[in-house]
């Protein structure tokens, strides 16, 4: 298991450089920063602006050199002329706002906030998916049955953006039919609030029920209709059969023999829930006024902000990876046919 980890691991390198080389040259392509910021000059000042100007603007922003030697420099720093930029350094680049935003510090402290939200979503729908695929199969064709699908055929037609404002002013109405401030739908936490990890935590949960719901309930959709296929398929296995025939309990049957093999095909769709997540989590937090990850990396593609971009690329890819490790770990230990060696 320990080799296959490793293995699995080194993996991850190859992958995550092919996705940000992808990536660059896409925002590359796309956008040109530069360009952007002279118009701004222009309409700003209503005068041209000096040739002088637009190469300091190029060389700060490293665009004077071509997308394979500035994607080198952001990669290791090797060239680097203003100490600002070489990922193997720790450094993740410069913004195009300047040096009042540092890149390495909004991505410390909103990757945590964004972290919560997609975790806290992932597993909920994990977890209630997992439950209302089970009962569905258990139940074929009964009013649960029927009820079960419909919701879940429902969300999955929902766009997120949709959902979230649905949400949202369904809380504000359910505050105010209450006469208090019970589900926080603005903000990830209390402006201003000092104090530990776990009284953060604590401090922001009202602010997470309602985004958690929302993006949750996509997910949700999708992995109980793959539960209740494989509950299903089990159900009607020989082995399941037999364990019937012997006389065991069918909750027993259920429980030890068909929950345990019906859950392989979720683990595998795991990872695929979590990297939707992250990508939900974007409009989530625009929605909800989160100063996370999400929103950050967001409003960096509406800029062009291309080493912004390539920092959520990395992280959310980072993200997804381990997921999809934890997956083949977790698909080993419900296939007693697999062994890692």
């Amino acid at each position: 298991m320990v080799v296959f980890i490793i293995r699995r691991t080194l993996l991850m390198i190859p992958v995550l450089l092919g996705a940000t080389i992808l990536c660059f040259v896409l925002v590359d392509v796309v956008n040109d920063p530069v360009q952007d910021m002279v118009f701004e000059i222009q309409q700003s000042t209503g005068e041209p602006v000096p040739q002088s100007t637009v190469d300091a603007l190029e060389e700060s922003l490293y665009y004077d050199r071509s997308i394979p030697e500035r994607y080198w420099i952001w990669l290791t720093g090797m060239g680097d002329t203003n100490g600002d930029i070489g990922l193997l350094k720790g450094q993740w680049g410069p913004s195009i706002e300047g040096s009042a935003m540092d890149i390495g510090y909004e991505i410390s402290t909103r990757f945590w906030i964004t972290l919560r939200l997609v975790l806290f979503a992932t597993l909920a729908s994990i977890g209630i998916a997992i439950l209302a695929g089970v009962v569905s199969a258990v139940k074929q064709y009964s009013r649960t049955d029927y009820t079960l699908t419909f919701l879940g055929f429902l969300f999955l037609a929902m766009p997120v953006f949709w959902l979230g404002s649905l949400f949202k002013e369904g809380a504000v109405q359910l505050n105010k039919i209450l006469g208090s401030t019970v589900f926080q739908t603005y903000g990830s936490g209390s402006t201003g609030f000092q104090g530990n990890g776990w009284e953060v935590f604590v401090d922001s949960l009202p602010y997470l029920i309602v985004p958690t719901l929302v993006l949750m309930l996509g997910g949700y959709a999708a992995i109980s209709r793959y539960q209740r296929a494989s509950m299903l398929e089990v159900m009607n296995s020989d082995y399941v059969r037999l364990a019937r025939a012997k006389g065991v309990r069918n909750r027993t049957v259920m429980r030890r023999h068909a929950l345990r093999t019906a859950l392989i095909p979720v683990a595998t769709f795991a990872p695929l829930a979590l990297s939707g997540a992250m990508g939900g989590a974007m409009v989530t937090e625009s929605i909800f006024g989160w100063r996370g990850l999400g929103v950050y990396s967001l409003d960096a593609i509406r800029a062009g902000d291309t080493f912004v971009v390539m920092a959520y690329v990395l992280i959310s890819g980072l993200v997804v990876l381990i997921g999809v490790l934890i997956s083949d770990i977790l698909y080993g230990v419900l296939d007693p046919r697999i062994r890692y060696e």
